[in-house]
């Protein structure tokens, strides 16, 4: 075992880049809000060129993400998946549960939470509907990223650059002759959802199949969200808009909860 000195660090080789980088991430993490870039250098004390210098390192490795107009910063994906990697998501799941349940018990329609890792969405727990003809999947299954309602309010929060970005690695899959597949009109439907707080899936992940999805936008963990998914017969415009509301309303409790476990 290295000896520690008696400011508990481990004596060795000095890499002052690291440490200011793991700064940087600790006051990010720790902030209540996202931070620009000049409450940033008035937080850590670095000159304006090197904390620059810092974001966009830690923006290129995804350590450091952007909100879709580009001028604060939250913590990336490849922070979160580590974190996510060492979390018993499954337990933690169960603190959630009670919210999940409440959704299913007010819409009677499968419910899902699940929580956005690199370019997939794990679901890490459900509430299925009780008919006899529902839709399922255990916790632990993914979804593509550009799969209905749940991708799109993940990638309503992501930069528009980093969302074209994606798109053009391998263009927008067609699942359904109802998929959105033109990137513009795609676009122009994540900027819907950012407007409105919710997005919709009409047909376009799965034939005869259609979701309701609403971001957590919470601040610390992996980006989550809650999705109702049902057959199309069941959900006619006004249980959809019931939907909407009842996500809409528990989804406050539920944020707060999430919050409260970090």
């Amino acid at each position: 075992m290295p000896k520690k000195t008696s400011d508990n660090k481990v004596p060795g080789y000095q890499a002052p880049a690291v440490h200011k980088i793991f700064q940087l991430l600790q006051v990010v993490a720790e902030s209540p809000g996202m931070l620009g870039q000049t409450e940033l250098v008035r937080k850590l004390g670095f000159s304006k060129s090197t904390t620059h210098g810092l974001i966009h390192a830690l923006l290129r490795e995804d350590a450091l993400a952007q909100e879709p107009n580009g001028r604060r910063f939250y913590l990336g994906s490849a922070v979160t998946d580590l974190a996510f990697s060492n979390w018993n998501y499954l337990k933690m799941a169960e603190r959630f549960q009670p919210f999940i349940n409440e959704i299913r018990g007010q819409i009677g329609e499968t419910v899902f939470l699940g929580g956005l890792i690199r370019k997939r969405v794990l679901i890490m727990t459900s509430a299925e509907a009780e008919e006899p003809i529902k839709i399922s999947a255990p916790a632990g299954t993914t979804i593509p990223l550009f799969a209905g309602a749940a991708g799109k309010v993940f990638l309503a929060g992501i930069r528009i650059d980093k969302v074209k970005e994606m798109i053009g690695e391998k263009g927008l899959p067609n699942y359904t002759p109802r998929t959105i597949v033109d990137v513009e009109e795609y676009l122009a439907e994540l900027d819907r959802v950012r407007a409105q707080g919710y997005a919709t899936d009409d047909e376009e992940y799965i034939p005869g199949i259609k979701a309701v999805a609403v971001a957590l936008h919470n601040r610390k963990g992996p980006s989550l969200a809650v999705w109702v998914v049902g057959l199309s017969n069941t959900m006619g415009s006004a249980k959809i808009q019931q939907i909407i509301d009842v996500i809409l309303n528990i989804t406050k409790k539920l944020r707060l909860a999430i919050e409260d476990t970090w």
